[in-house]
């Protein structure tokens, strides 16, 4: 779907990219603020959304978090926050990449195909997996431990989607990176830290010393069911 909304308080920011991503065929919504674009988010279709953390109402953050709790849409955050704090928090509250300003258009329609071109991909018919700790049925995009439903975020889905597929199999940190974030981002392995400590939190009974998530140190990772 090539319907994106850009949630900016900048109208200079927002116009630039408004031109800019109609030009390349996409049709473009817009909201000044946090609380505008989550209705817009649930009245209307949405491929994409391009997210500010600096509203004016409420923080970007805030913004994923909540769109998260009933929407899988692959968002992209757009900010002048430079700090990897910042950075680390939008990821693991659900975003999908992180630019930040100034920004050059370029980059940014690269990583706007990236990401609709993984979240398009067909796949196969997914397995169900049971483990001692979780069972994960990709189909249905449900994960449950102890009795109780898990929440991912869309990139970690796709992490354990990887796994799942390639039980016992050592996976390295460019294949993972290319095939889940895109191969621009094959050298970004604080990527991968961020999501796996948050998978193995999730997932593991002791995430400090996992039973499924095993590191295989300086070169990647083994899913072991």
């Amino acid at each position: 779907m090539s319907n994106v909304l850009v949630v900016d308080d900048d109208p200079h920011i927002v116009k630039a990219l408004r031109i800019t991503l109609q030009a390349h065929g996409y049709t473009v919504a817009t909201a000044s603020d946090g609380e505008s674009a989550l209705r817009s988010a649930a009245q209307h279709p949405v491929g994409v959304l391009i997210l500010d953390l600096g509203l004016p109402d409420i923080d970007g953050t805030t913004v994923i978090t909540r769109l998260r709790e009933w929407s899988s849409v692959p968002i992209l955050v757009l900010s002048a926050r430079h700090g990897s704090d910042d950075k680390v928090e939008a990821l693991d509250a659900g975003a999908d990449d992180y630019i930040t300003k100034p920004f050059g258009l370029d980059e940014l329609l690269a990583r706007l195909r990236a990401i609709l071109r993984r979240t398009s991909e067909p796949s196969e018919e997914p397995p169900v997996l049971v483990t001692e700790s979780f069972t994960a049925d990709l189909a249905m995009r449900r994960v449950t431990r102890d009795g109780e439903d898990i929440r991912l975020t869309p990139t970690e889905w796709r992490i354990l989607d990887l796994f799942v597929r390639n039980p016992e199999k050592l996976i390295t940190q460019q294949q993972l990176l290319s095939e889940v974030w895109g191969p621009a981002y094959a050298k970004e392995a604080n990527y991968l830290r961020v999501y796996m400590a948050q998978l193995r939190r999730k997932l593991e009974p002791e995430p400090g010393n996992p039973r499924h998530l095993i590191t295989e140190v300086g070169i990647g990772y083994r899913f072991m069911p």
